[in-house]
C-alpha cells in the first residue's frame, strides 16, 4: 500500500518517459450515471459508491486514510471542461461516475508510465448518424468529427492542461467504447451496426495515425441476462461480431457486461437504460474494459 501511495503521489516524470493516452468514448453510459452519494431512502443506499466502500473490501482502495476519494497523480483525465488527477466524480456531475474510474485504476496499475485518459462522450448518440464514420457513406456524423477534434486538441495542448507532461511525448495506445442504445432503438441503425462500427474503427485509426490502435467494445447489456428484446439482442450480437472479424483479431476486444447488471432493488434507481444508476456496475464495466485493453496492449 505504501508503494502504491508513493506512486500515486509522484507527478515527476523521467525525461525519457512517454505518457500513455487512452480515449474513452461513447454515449450516456460512457458519460456515466453511477451514483456516489449514499441515500438511505433509495434501497438503503445500495449500489452507491459510498455504500460500496463502506461495505465491500474490494472497493476500499478508492478511499485514502482520511476517508477522502483517492486522487491518482499517475493517471490524469480530461473530460471537456474538467481535467486533473483521476478520482471518483468524473461523470456528468461531480457526484457521478462512469467507466473511467474502473478503467483508469486497471491501466494505471498495469502500466509503469504515466497515463492520460481523454473521455469524450455525449448522451443519446448513434453510430448510424451521430458518430457515423466516413466509410459508411452519407453525411459524416458531427460527433465523429467532434471526437477527433477533441482528441487532437487535448493532445496538442497537453503541456498546458497537464504541466507535468511538458517535454514528454504522448503516445495514443487505445480506445474504449461503450455505446449502443440509440442504434438499438432504430431498426435500420441496428441492422447496419456491425458494419458501421467496423468502419468507425478503421476510419478513426486512420484519422489518428495508429493503424492497429487497440479498441475495446463494452457490451450494451443494460438488462443483464434477462434481456429479451430482439433489437437489443441483435445489437449485442453485432458488437461481439466486430471483435471476431479476422482483420480485428488481436487488436479489437469485446467485453461482455451482462454479469455487471444489478437489479433495481440493489441500486439507487429503477432506470434500466442507465444501468439503474448503479456505481458498482459502472466501475466493473470500466474494470473489465481496462483488463481487456491491457491484454491487447500486451499482445495476449
Amino acid at each position: 500500500i505504501v508503494g502504491l501511495l508513493c506512486a500515486f503521489a509522484s507527478p515527476v516524470l523521467a525525461a525519457e518517459e512517454k505518457v500513455k493516452v487512452f480515449i474513452l468514448a461513447g454515449q450516456s453510459n460512457m458519460v456515466g450515471t453511477g451514483e456516489m452519494t449514499l441515500n438511505p431512502k433509495k434501497n438503503e443506499g445500495k449500489g452507491s459508491l459510498e455504500y460500496l466502500v463502506k461495505n465491500d473490501p474490494k472497493y476500499k482502495h478508492l478511499l485514502d486514510k482520511d476517508g477522502k476519494w483517492v486522487e491518482r497523480e499517475d493517471v490524469q483525465i480530461w473530460y471537456f471542461e474538467r481535467h486533473g488527477p483521476l478520482k471518483a466524480g468524473y461523470g456528468p456531475k461531480n457526484d457521478l461516475i462512469g467507466p473511467e474510474l474502473g478503467f483508469g485504476w486497471v491501466v494505471g496499475d498495469a502500466i509503469e508510465e504515466p497515463v492520460l485518459l481523454i473521455k469524450i462522450a455525449w448522451g443519446g448518440k448513434s453510430v448510424g448518424k451521430d458518430f457515423r464514420p466516413p466509410s459508411s457513406g452519407g453525411e459524416v456524423g458531427p460527433y465523429y468529427l467532434e471526437l477527433i477534434k477533441h482528441v487532437k486538441d487535448t493532445m496538442k495542448n497537453a503541456d498546458t492542461l497537464f504541466p507535468q507532461f511538458k517535454g514528454h511525448k504522448l503516445e495514443l495506445v487505445g480506445i474504449g467504447w461503450h455505446q449502443g442504445w440509440n442504434d438499438r432503438v432504430n431498426q435500420a441503425f441496428n441492422d447496419a451496426y456491425e458494419e458501421n462500427l467496423s468502419n468507425f474503427i478503421r476510419d478513426i485509426r486512420k484519422e489518428l495515425g495508429v493503424p492497429k490502435l487497440p479498441f475495446v467494445i463494452g457490451e450494451t447489456g443494460m438488462s443483464g441476462h434477462e434481456e429479451k428484446h430482439p433489437r437489443a439482442l441483435s445489437l449485442m450480437k453485432a458488437q461481439a461480431a466486430v471483435a471476431q472479424r479476422e482483420e480485428f483479431k488481436g487488436n479489437v476486444a469485446f467485453v461482455g457486461t451482462k454479469d455487471f447488471y444489478r437489479k433495481p432493488e440493489e441500486s439507487p434507481a429503477n432506470q434500466q437504460f442507465h444501468w439503474n444508476r448503479n456505481a458498482e456496475t459502472y466501475y466493473l464495466i470500466g474494470k473489465g474494459m481496462g483488463e481487456a485493453m491491457v491484454k491487447l496492449i500486451e499482445g495476449k
